[in-house]
């Protein structure tokens, strides 16, 4: 089994995106920042008070178009308004997909707010806005192994990836979902964006609950992300025996986060 994740930047390099999915060959793809917009394709601008950025109207039915025999699943965090190519605006949610292949059935789904709840914003904040994990449940036919594909988008904070109580309590939830799901004999990944250093509580947090994280201080970041810190995306497995494979790809760069890929 190969499972992907990546931030995919709200599709900004979504040429570069739709074209490798197909040739990454994975079996469940995990996604953060995906965009949907009810009856609206093509791109959008997204504004906040720091940034100005292009977005996909709706990645989520870019990605199931370019994936069409995965199950795609997808969760919003919160909505807000984007502008289309007339300075139409559009309300627009903002979330997490899995999108697993047709050879592995889904058998469980849950979801989980790590900080705040949804939120509905009549213009987007720059801080404290909501995030949500999805976890997904499908079976390795291979072993005859059930499997728990558990991903977040972690708070980001303008202050930086530093430590803070609200990260704190954000582990604290993430690990309580993984608990809550996970059978005696289920190998369970967290992966996604996590906005964190290598050095971060969150790790103590989830290797409390049984999780080892494959990263470390690892560049998770492409060229197009031009800021120092180089981290920011994680992948953790409760069965480090079970990895068959663990790369941190460079190229082809397809968001301003390099992709994570695992064969277990």
């Amino acid at each position: 089994m190969r499972i992907v994740s990546v931030n995919t930047w709200g599709g900004a390099l979504f040429d570069e995106l739709v074209a490798w999915l197909p040739r990454s060959q994975a079996d469940i793809v995990c996604l953060q920042e995906v965009t949907r917009t009810a009856g609206l394709t093509g791109w959008t601008r997204f504004e906040d008070a720091h940034r100005s950025l292009p977005q996909r109207a709706d990645l989520l039915d870019d990605v199931r178009g370019t994936l069409p025999r995965h199950q795609a699943i997808f969760v919003a965090s919160d909505s807000g308004p984007v502008y289309d190519g007339t300075g139409a605006r559009h309300q627009q949610d903002f979330g997490l997909a899995t999108l697993v292949g047709e050879h592995f059935p889904v058998v469980g789904v849950d979801s989980a707010f790590v900080h705040g709840q949804f939120v509905d914003h009549v213009e987007w904040t720059v801080e404290d806005r909501p995030r949500v994990a999805l976890a997904v449940r499908t079976v390795d036919r291979a072993v005859g192994r059930s499997v728990w594909v558990v991903q977040v988008h972690g708070l980001r904070d303008p202050a930086g990836k530093t430590d803070t109580p609200v990260r704190r309590r954000q582990a604290e939830r993430l690990a309580e979902l993984v608990c809550r799901v996970r059978g005696p004999h289920d190998l369970v990944v967290v992966c996604g964006d996590f906005n964190l250093l290598p050095e971060s509580e969150t790790f103590g947090v989830l290797a409390e609950v049984g999780l080892v994280d494959l990263v470390g201080a690892a560049d998770t970041r492409t060229s197009h992300y031009r800021k120092a810190v180089r981290h920011a995306s994680y992948l953790l497995v409760s069965d480090v025996a079970a990895v068959k494979r663990f790369e941190i790809l460079a190229e082809p760069e397809v968001s301003d986060h390099r992709a994570l890929i695992l064969d277990i």
